[in-house]
C-alpha cells in the first residue's frame, strides 16, 4: 500500500468514525420496551435511553360520532412507526421549494382513523412519576399532524428534563366540526368533535400514563399556532377540567371568539344541501367520499359567510373557516369570558410569539427593495401616521437598522396573546402567568425568514439538530435552545419557568408586563409595542 491510499484509508476512517459518532444504537425485540395499555399491551423501542411509542391508539370514532374507547387487542401490538394523520382539505401535491426546506415538512399518510398519539419517556418501569408535556400540534383547525415537523419529536425533551412527552392526532377541518347536531341524537357533539378528540386523549394520558412513567396529576399541555389555539379551547372545555394542570400558548391567541349554534348550523344545512341530502337521508353522509365531502364544506363556508357578512355579522379571525364553537354543551362559553376563564383559573399559563410571525412571507415583495421604496409603501399604508409607525417600531425593537425590518414585525398574532396576558393575570388569587417574546433571528437563506412562524419549536423541544435547516444548527442555537428548553420544563414541573441560565423571569401582570426576550441575548423587558398595536388597529 503506497502513501497516498494510506492516507485516504486514514481519512475515510475518521470520516467513518464522526459519522458512527452521530448515530445512536436502537434496542428493538419482542420483549423490548413492552409496556401495558388498558386497551392491550403495545410494544415500542429503546433510543439513547428513551422509550419510545408511535401510533398508539386512544380512542376510535364513525363519522361525525364522538370518539369511544378503542377496541382491546389480544397478545403484544407493535407501535414503532407513527400513525395516520387527518385528511386534509387540499392534499399537498406541490411545494415551493425554498420553503419547503426551511419547513422539511413530514406529511405522514391520512386515514380518518387517525386518533393516535405517540409517548417518549425515560422508563416504564422505575417506579417514578414524571411531569407529562401533552403537545398539540398546529395547522389551524384544519391541518397538521403530530409529527409533520422534525422540531415535535419528543427524545430529547424527555432526555433532557426526565419527563414524559405525549403527542397527539386527532379529527380536523370538516371532520371535526360539521354541526350536525340538528339531524340526530347521535350527532349532538358533532359540532365539536374535534377538541373532544383531544379532550378523549388526555383521558387516556390520565388512565394510562402511569404505566408509561409519568404522573397523571401533573400533567401541562402545550401547543403552538392553532395548536395554541387548541390549548386555550381546552381551557373553557368543562369535559377537559382536572385532566391538565398547566398549559402552554405559542402563537396562538389569534382567535379570541368561537362561533355562535346558529352559525354551525348554517354552514351544516349549507354542505348537507350542496351534497343533495336532507334530514332523511343524513346518514349516507357518513359514506360519502371525504374529497365530495370535504369540497362541499369548503363551499357551504363561503356562502355562509357572504350570508354573514351581509348581516352585518364580524367574521372570526382570518376568515369563516372550521374550528371550535360556543355549542352550549361541550364550549358552553366564550374563551375570553368570565365563565370561561374563571374554569381556568388555578392553571398556571406561559404565553408569548415570536417577533415576525407571518411577516416575512406577506412581505417577500420586498427583498432588495429599496429604502425608498421600502418608505413610500409605509407612507401608503399608514398614511398621516406614518412617521408614528416607524418612531414606534423603533421603539419596540431599536436594534433594527434595515428598512425592510419596518414591515417584518408581527402585529397579527401578539396582540391577542398580551389580551390574554392581561385578562388572565387580572383574576383575583388565580394562577401566575409567564409571558415571552422570541426574537432570535435564523442565519438560513441570508437572514430572510427572521424569527418566522414555528421558529421557536426547534428551541423549545431542544431539537436544533434535527431542524436545522429551519435554525442553520449552530452554536448559538443551541445555545439558546438549552436555555429555552430548560424553561418549558422547569414550568411543566412547577409552575414556573425560571432557572440559573435566565436572568430573574417575574411573573406577568398588566402593570410590570414582564416580558422574557429569547434571543442571543435573553433578558426581561416592559411591553414596547403598545404604541404600534395601537396605530396598526387604528390604521
Amino acid at each position: 500500500m503506497n502513501k497516498s491510499t494510506f492516507k485516504l484509508l486514514v481519512f475515510g476512517m475518521s470520516l467513518m468514525g464522526v459519522f458512527l459518532q452521530g448515530q445512536s444504537e436502537i434496542q428493538t425485540g419482542e420483549n423490548i420496551a413492552v409496556a401495558e395499555t388498558n386497551s392491550g399491551k403495545v410494544r415500542g423501542y429503546i433510543t439513547n435511553g428513551i422509550y419510545t411509542y408511535k401510533g398508539i391508539p386512544y380512542a376510535k370514532a364513525n363519522r361525525f360520532e364522538a370518539a369511544e374507547k378503542p377496541e382491546s387487542w389480544e397478545g403484544v401490538r407493535s407501535s414503532t412507526m407513527y400513525g395516520p394523520v387527518a385528511p386534509l382539505e387540499t392534499p399537498t401535491t406541490s411545494v415551493q421549494d425554498e420553503s419547503e426546506f426551511v419547513f422539511d415538512h413530514d406529511w405522514g399518510y391520512t386515514n380518518e382513523d387517525c386518533l393516535n398519539l405517540n409517548v417518549w419517556t425515560p422508563s416504564i418501569d422505575d417506579g417514578k412519576k414524571r411531569p407529562v408535556l401533552f403537545w398539540i400540534h398546529g395547522g389551524g383547525f384544519t391541518a397538521g399532524s403530530s409529527h409533520e415537523l422534525p422540531s415535535y419529536d419528543g427524545e430529547n425533551l424527555s432526555i433532557k428534563g426526565d419527563v414524559v412527552v405525549v403527542s397527539i392526532n386527532h379529527r380536523l377541518n370538516v371532520l371535526g366540526f360539521l354541526d350536525l347536531s340538528a339531524y340526530g341524537e347521535k350527532y349532538v357533539h358533532s359540532a365539536n368533535n374535534s377538541i373532544l378528540d383531544l379532550a378523549f386523549a388526555l383521558e387516556w394520558v390520565h388512565d394510562n400514563i402511569s404505566n408509561f412513567g409519568g404522573d397523571p396529576t401533573n400533567v401541562t399541555i402545550f401547543g403552538q399556532s392553532g395548536g395554541g389555539a387548541k390549548v386555550n379551547t381546552l381551557m373553557a372545555m368543562p369535559q377537559a377540567t382536572g385532566l391538565f394542570h398547566k398549559a402552554i400558548n405559542q402563537s396562538g391567541s389569534f382567535r379570541s371568539a368561537m362561533l355562535e349554534k346558529k352559525d354551525t348550523q348554517d354552514i351544516a344545512k349549507e354542505t348537507i344541501s350542496i351534497l343533495g341530502l336532507d334530514a332523511t337521508t343524513i346518514d349516507s353522509i357518513q359514506n360519502i367520499p371525504f374529497e365530495v365531502l370535504s369540497a362541499a364544506g369548503s363551499k357551504a363556508l363561503k356562502v355562509v359567510a357572504e350570508k354573514m357578512k351581509a348581516a352585518g355579522k364580524p367574521i372570526i379571525g382570518f376568515g369563516l373557516n372550521w374550528g371550535p364553537s360556543e355549542d352550549g354543551i361541550d364550549l358552553p362559553y366564550q374563551l375570553s369570558s368570565e365563565e370561561a376563564l374563571a374554569m381556568s383559573k388555578d392553571i398556571p399559563l406561559l404565553i408569548g410569539t415570536t417577533k415576525n410571525e407571518f411577516a416575512p412571507f406577506m412581505n417577500m415583495r420586498f427583498l432588495g427593495a429599496s429604502d425608498e421604496a421600502i418608505m413610500l409603501h409605509i407612507k401608503e399604508q399608514y398614511k398621516e401616521r406614518a412617521d408614528d409607525y416607524i418612531k414606534a417600531v423603533k421603539k419596540a425593537y431599536p436594534k433594527d437598522t434595515a428598512a425592510k425590518d419596518l414591515l417584518d414585525v408581527d402585529t397579527m398574532f401578539r396582540p391577542g396573546a398580551v389580551v390574554q396576558a392581561n385578562d388572565k393575570s387580572a383574576l383575583k388569587d388565580g394562577a401566575s402567568v409567564y409571558m415571552y417574546l422570541f426574537t432570535w433571528q435564523s442565519p438560513v437563506f441570508d437572514g430572510k425568514y427572521k424569527a418566522l412562524h414555528c421558529m421557536e419549536l426547534p428551541f423549545v423541544f431542544d431539537n436544533i439538530a434535527l431542524a436545522n435547516q429551519m435554525t442553520g444548527g449552530g452554536q448559538e442555537a443551541h445555545d439558546l435552545a438549552a436555555k429555552m428548553s430548560q424553561s418549558w420544563i422547569n414550568f411543566a414541573k412547577t409552575g414556573n419557568p425560571n432557572h440559573a441560565d435566565l436572568p430573574e423571569w417575574p411573573v406577568y401582570n398588566a402593570t410590570n408586563t414582564a416580558t422574557m426576550y429569547f434571543d442571543t441575548s435573553c433578558g426581561v423587558k416592559p411591553q414596547l409595542d403598545k404604541e404600534l398595536f395601537a396605530i396598526v388597529q387604528g390604521k
